[in-house]
C-alpha cells in the first residue's frame, strides 16, 4: 500500500494543521527595545507634554509592567538622555561655508527649536545635565566647524556654541506659553501689554513707557532669530577663515 505524497508547494498534513490551530493563538508581543520605549516617550510627550513624562505612564502606552522598562533603560533620567539624543539625531547639518556661515548657524539653531517646540517642554530635560551623547555632541562639532570654517576664534566659537544651547533650551520653554495658537489672541496679548505699560507712573517708568511698541513687538520667532544675529554676529570672521583646518567636515 502505497503512502500519499504531499504535492510539491503545498505543505504536509501536520504543518497544515499547525497552521489552523496557530489562527487562534493571540499575536505575538513586539519585544521590548530602547528605541521602542523612546518612540513611545516621545509619542506621550508630544500629546501630552513633558510633565506627564513618567516610567509608569511610557510603560503604559507600550502594555507593559513598569519592571519590563528598566532591563533596556536605567531610569528617567537616561529615558531624557535618549530623547534628547534622538532629537538631535534628526537635525542636518551643512558642510562649513564661510559665504554663507550665519545662515547654516541659523539654520541648524531653528532645526533643534523645532524638534524641541513639537515635544512641548522636552527642552527642560537639557537643564538639569548637558546633553552629551553622540547626537548632541554632533551639533557641537558641526557648529563650531561652521564657525571656525568661518573665522571665529576656538574659545568665542566654544562659548557661542555653549550660549546657543542654553539659550534654544529655555527660548522653547518660554515660547510656548508666549506664542497662543490663535493670532487674534497674541494681537490682543500685545495691545494689552502697550495699555498696561501706558498705565505705569511716567516719573518711574519714563523708559518702558517711551517704548512700548518696541518691546511688544514681533511676530512668530522674530526674537529668536534676532537674539541668534546678535549672539553669533559679533564673532566678527576674520577674512580668509580657517577651512583648512576643517577638511572632512561635509554635510553630516
Amino acid at each position: 500500500m502505497t503512502s500519499k505524497r504531499t504535492p510539491r508547494g503545498i505543505v504536509s498534513r501536520d504543518q497544515w494543521a499547525a497552521q489552523i490551530a496557530a489562527l487562534d493563538e493571540p499575536p505575538r508581543k513586539e519585544p521590548i527595545t530602547a528605541g521602542r520605549i523612546v518612540d513611545a516617550a516621545l509619542r506621550l510627550v508630544e500629546a501630552e507634554g513633558y510633565d506627564a513624562l513618567t516610567m509608569r505612564r511610557v510603560a503604559g502606552v507600550l502594555q507593559v509592567s513598569p519592571g519590563a522598562l528598566y532591563a533596556h533603560v536605567r531610569d528617567k533620567a537616561e529615558l531624557d538622555d535618549l530623547m534628547i539624543a534622538e532629537l538631535c539625531s534628526r537635525v542636518r547639518l551643512p558642510g562649513p561655508d564661510p559665504a554663507q556661515w550665519m545662515a547654516q548657524v541659523t539654520d541648524v539653531c531653528r532645526q533643534l527649536r523645532d524638534q524641541y517646540l513639537q515635544y512641548p517642554g522636552i527642552s527642560r530635560a537639557t537643564m538639569t545635565a548637558a546633553p552629551l551623547s553622540l547626537d548632541a555632541l554632533r551639533i557641537n562639532e558641526g557648529l563650531l566647524a561652521i564657525l571656525l570654517a568661518a573665522g571665529a576664534s576656538p574659545q568665542d566659537a566654544a562659548w557661542a556654541t555653549d550660549a546657543a544651547f542654553l539659550y534654544i533650551a529655555a527660548y522653547s520653554v518660554v515660547a510656548l506659553r508666549r506664542h497662543a495658537d490663535d493670532a487674534d489672541e497674541q494681537v490682543d496679548d500685545k495691545a494689552e501689554w502697550i495699555e498696561r505699560f501706558a498705565m505705569l507712573p511716567a516719573d518711574r517708568f519714563p523708559v518702558i513707557r517711551a517704548h512700548a511698541a518696541e518691546l511688544t513687538s514681533g511676530e512668530g520667532h522674530d526674537r529668536f532669530d534676532a537674539t541668534l544675529g546678535r549672539l553669533f554676529g559679533g564673532l566678527a570672521p576674520q577674512p580668509g577663515g580657517l577651512a583648512p583646518q576643517l577638511e572632512g567636515h561635509n554635510e553630516l
